[in-house]
């Protein structure tokens, strides 16, 4: 999440995660943790904005929500929401189950 130079950048979490800033090496950890954290918040519905390029980001996403234990749902964004290029998440209120 940050360079081993840089202190850590304190990122709102609001339900929104924007992985435009994340390289796709980052986006396993950065996921995981944005879920953790949403859960302890009570925070159950996510969007996920991995942008619609050639689909790398999207797919690591999709793979760790498949089988992650508190993700009840997921989805395309519909409408002017971002389509292709955001994933809306549901999660299953409770504490979370640890890495997938």
């Amino acid at each position: 999440m940050c360079d081993n130079d840089e202190a850590p950048t304190e990122y709102p979490i609001n339900g929104t995660l924007d992985l435009h800033m994340f390289s796709p090496g980052e986006t396993r950890e950065v996921v995981l943790e944005y879920i953790r954290v949403c859960l302890e918040k009570n925070i159950h519905k996510l969007r996920i904005v991995h942008g619609k390029g050639i689909g790398v980001q999207r797919e690591i996403v999709r793979k760790i929500l498949e089988s992650h234990p508190n993700v009840t749902s997921f989805r395309h964004e519909s409408g002017t929401g971002g389509g292709w290029g955001a994933t809306v998440v549901d999660l299953r209120p409770g504490t979370y189950a640890g890495d997938t």
